[in-house]
């Protein structure tokens, strides 16, 4: 009971940590993990046994005999499956080629790359070669998504190294399953035949249960067959029913089957797949918390002292600053991302959680199997994933700014409100090639904001998914534009040190509109106009129009012609070089101007 207690203190002592200093949580959860197994054992026990034993000659411990493997396997599936469900189809607009080939292409380079060096640097045999590089094939997104959080990059490679993360952990995972089936009936001549027919049942079986098990959940769900109270019961219930299902028709097909379902409902209409997302996120913390504590402490201080040597250092180099590097250039060769983008991506490339699980799981049934050099992958796994995070969680930020992918000047806009209004601003502003972005609770508004082409989230602004996007790091402005005078001043005092880099404003409210009482830091536009004026404006008139002004003096003349028309409203100025810049902006920082131009929404005043 104190072991199981102390491991789930333990773990979440661990991710708070990691949240204070802004790490990857898998490295205080190591370093616990070590300490209580492997380093305890050696230094602080007599007797050499672990603080915390999760197996103990194969039948006692935590978890005897397969409890283990079942555990980690489960809580894999789990957590795949929340990965899956934060992909969305838009967000690979302009660079789903480049993925699908770091999945397929990359994966193969670092397959066979991997494989060749450990094969000649540590004298590994062929098949447990390929094993390991199989295993390191897979990058995590609960490591990357930590690291990147903090740094301002382009959506797209932000967009990249997120999908590649959650995508390329169950082909990985299947890469290894099969050499590792390899290895256990011996080999042979049959076994292209047989690994063929594997894989084709694992992709029959898993896409098969994930894609109809996912749309019998939300038909079930929409139809209203299961209660609110067990909603996220009976989907964590589903996603282990799917798992288990598809792994008894094909052996290791659950994790490609929870991740597929996972990417059916969350590009679904499910209404209540925010609130499935944020149960799913909470109990994957926790998994991960347990998981990596226990695979660590799981490692032995023997296991660890093989890696003491040389040769470790030069696998590891090869493996990050030669084979990543090779496997990107080449997925994204003819894309739209160019060289720096290229450069920073080969360099972020962490391992996580599956590596790790299946490196433990799959390293302890060879030994047993008495396997020679089995003993080798979980502690050089573990130290592919140390390795990795540990540099790339200290230097990325340093090296996006080394190869100019750091973006000094976050330009992107984010407008919190998705209403008429909003969308026919954001609309002028996308056409005047500026990233905007529309956050808003409404469904309805979401939805019209993406069929006018618009990049739009439902997102309820009171909890923490916004600052958890990491598509959403280039946004310097913030906006606040909703009917609710509340929310908009909650929005800039919550949210205006992560999106608010260039400028926090929101729109006057009606009080202000009329003591002329109102915050000059934080007014949007100008102060004759609240919510319901903007609202009237576009209501008799959506449309967006320019007027050429010559000077400060002119400017005025002009602002006050379109304050005295009611259906008219001064929202942006745009300078020679066609930036544009608010009301509020401009009025604070620009003294002097020639041939610019101002825009105003609503009646066409011909002025």
């Amino acid at each position: 009971m104190l072991e199981l207690a102390g491991i789930i203190i333990l773990g979440i002592l661990a991710q708070w940590v990691a949240w204070r200093f802004k790490i990857p949580a898998i490295l205080p959860l190591i370093l616990i993990g070590l300490l209580v197994g492997p380093i305890a054992a050696e230094f602080f026990n007599e007797d050499g046994s672990k603080w915390i034993e999760p197996i103990w000659n194969g039948t006692n411990g935590l978890f005897p005999g397969d409890g283990l493997y079942n555990f980690v396997s489960l809580s894999i599936s789990i957590i795949l499956f929340e990965g899956g469900l934060t992909l969305r189809r838009g967000e690979i607009k302009n660079i789903g080629p480049v993925i699908t080939k770091l999945i397929t292409l990359g994966a193969a380079v670092t397959f066979f790359g991997g494989a060749i060096v450990t094969h000649y640097v540590f004298g590994l045999s062929w098949e447990l070669s390929f094993l390991f590089s199989g295993l390191i094939i897979v990058t995590g997104p609960t490591v990357i998504t930590p690291i990147l959080r903090n740094i301002p990059l382009k959506k797209d490679v932000s967009a990249v190294l997120k999908w590649e993360g959650i995508l390329i952990d169950p082909i990985g995972a299947l890469v290894a399953v099969l050499v590792f089936e390899f290895i256990s009936v011996g080999g042979g001549a049959g076994f292209t035949q047989t690994a063929l027919l594997e894989f084709l049942k694992i992709l029959l079986f898993g896409t098969t249960f994930g894609f109809t098990f996912a749309h019998a959940l939300i038909f079930a769900i929409n139809k209203k067959w299961i209660p609110h109270y067990l909603l996220n019961v009976v989907s964590l219930s589903t996603v282990l029913l799917v798992f288990v299902e598809s792994e008894l028709f094909a052996h290791e097909s659950g994790l490609l089957a929870v991740v597929v379902m996972g990417m059916v409902l969350g590009n679904s209409k499910l209404k209540n797949l925010k609130e499935i997302l944020y149960f799913k996120e909470s109990l994957s913390v926790l998994l991960i918390s347990i998981l990596f504590i226990l695979l660590s402490a799981n490692i032995d201080y023997k296991e660890l002292m093989l890696l003491y040597e040389w040769k470790t250092l030069i696998l590891f180099s090869i493996i990050v600053f030669l084979i990543r590097p090779i496997a990107v250039f080449l997925s994204a060769y003819k894309s739209n991302l160019k060289t720096n983008e290229k450069l920073f991506i080969s360099w972020v490339g962490p391992r996580g959680i599956v590596a790790a699980g299946i490196a433990s799981l799959f390293g302890s049934k060879l030994l047993k199997q008495g396997v020679a050099g089995a003993e080798y992958i979980t502690p050089l796994v573990f130290m592919v994933v140390l390795g990795t995070v540990l540099l790339n969680a200290t230097t990325a930020r340093l090296f996006a700014k080394l190869v100019g992918v750091f973006l000094e000047r976050s330009n992107a806009i984010m407008i919190v409100g998705a209403s008429d209004v909003s969308r026919l601003i954001a609309k002028y502003l996308k056409d005047n090639k500026r990233r905007v972005v529309l956050i808003d609770s409404n469904v309805g508004n979401v939805e019209k904001a993406k069929q006018e082409g618009l990049e739009s989230f439902e997102v309820n602004i009171y909890d923490d998914e916004l600052t958890n996007n990491i598509e959403l790091n280039d946004v310097g402005y913030l906006i606040a534009m909703t009917g609710n005078d509340s929310i908009n001043k909650y929005v800039l005092s919550n949210f205006s040190s992560v999106f608010g880099e260039q400028g926090a404003y929101r729109l006057a409210t009606s009080k202000e509109v009329i003591t002329k009482d109102y915050d000059d830091e934080e007014h949007l536009f100008t102060v004759e106009d609240d919510y319901i004026n903007l609202v009237e404006a576009v209501r008799d008139h959506p449309e967006v129009h320019e007027t050429q002004i010559h000077s400060i003096e002119d400017y005025k003349n002009k602002i006050e012609e379109i304050n005295r028309e009611q259906k008219a409203i001064p929202i942006f100025v745009k300078n020679k070089n066609n930036e544009l810049l608010l009301i509020s902006e401009f009025e604070k920082n620009v003294k002097k101007i020639e041939d610019w131009k101002l825009t105003y929404i609503g009646k066409n005043l011909n002025i």
